[in-house]
């Protein structure tokens, strides 16, 4: 199976579904009258020019994430339908170009009722040492990146020994200040703020899709967390799930505002975001796309719920696969 992320971000589109074919009909700007980018999303699949737009199809079976971030983009119900029985998900962006919301499909595994039935029930004592399972995977993940950007982990692998049940001393939090003053030592992390923090944001955001379709695959609920648990925050299970992979995102970003120190989200930093998310990451002596091994960390996480206990717990520390030039 192929795992693609598709962006409608430049230029306005009529997205509907033919045979097994999501068939996105890119349209001239109205204001531009601008052709397709060849450099832009339509690159990687294939494209023709029919009359005034340039046509793309590309099965439903091989998308993974679609983000419509273009405000004149009309898509019909078939293609939500199709998307959704593909197990892909929809993300709306607002006008800054930010993911705004998901469209989850409902059937995606036999056990689903059972696994939600089992995921609401799960005690507190087994919730605790997932979460203290996940706050040890995401800090060695941010060692093992400050090893490979500064030479050192800076004591980040001794304090993922700390880690106790339910992480009662916050030392994910202290692994994050420590983390980020010295990935970025001019950054300042704010989710409100653009540049690099903007990017922060779309990557997590195509990472939190990304996740979110994991969960729902292995049958369970992605607003059902066992540490978020935000009464507005429809994906609380996909933010704890995710925590450990949020160092692919950290490296491309750190490696973009040091290259460009004024760096902004536009259309290129995007498709670097993208491209490296889409990417072959090696661990475990495998190397498989991201999406391969969020399935399994989601699997294993049913798993471990339904055995209640954090024994099992699969969570890689991904490498990115160094690309072979051609």
């Amino acid at each position: 199976m192929t795992d693609r992320i598709l962006e409608i971000a430049e230029r306005p589109a009529r997205l509907r579904a033919e045979n097994g074919l999501l068939v996105v009909d890119f349209l001239a700007d109205p204001v531009t009258k601008a052709p397709a980018d060849p450099d832009g999303p339509t690159a990687r699949h294939r494209c023709e020019r029919v009359g005034e737009s340039d046509r793309l199809t590309i099965p439903f079976a091989e998308l993974a994430v679609v983000l419509i971030a273009h405000p004149r983009v009309l898509l019909t119900q078939a293609v939500l339908s199709e998307l959704a029985g593909a197990g892909a998900m929809l993300v709306a962006c607002d006008r800054r170009h930010m993911p705004a919301g998901m469209l989850l499909p409902l059937q995606t595994h036999f056990l689903q009722s059972y696994r939600y039935a089992t995921q609401a029930a799960l005690a507190k004592p087994a919730r605790k040492r997932l979460w203290q399972h996940i706050v040890r995977a995401k800090i060695r993940a941010q060692a093992e990146l400050l090893r490979q950007k500064t030479g050192s982990d800076q004591g980040l692998q001794a304090l993922a020994h700390r880690v106790r049940s339910g992480d009662p001393d916050n030392l994910e939090a202290v692994a994050s200040r420590r983390y980020w003053s010295l990935l970025l030592p001019e950054f300042h992390r704010d989710p409100e703020r653009g540049g690099a923090n903007a990017c922060l944001n779309y990557g997590y955001a195509v990472l939190r899709a990304a996740t979110a379709r994991a969960l729902c695959a292995a049958g369970l609920h992605p607003s059902l967390g066992i540490h978020h648990h935000n009464r507005y925050n429809p994906f609380c299970l996909a933010d704890d799930l995710m925590e450990p992979f949020r160092p692919l995102v950290d490296s491309v970003v750190a490696d973009l505002a040091q290259r460009t120190p004024a760096v902004e989200l536009d259309r290129q930093t995007k498709a670097v975001i993208l491209g490296e998310l889409t990417g072959r990451f090696v661990a475990e002596g495998e190397s498989r796309s991201l999406f391969d091994w969020l399935a399994q960390a989601a699997q294993s996480l049913a798993t471990a719920i339904e055995q209640g206990t954090a024994e099992g717990l699969f969570l890689p520390l991904l490498q990115p696969q160094p690309r072979t030039q051609e």
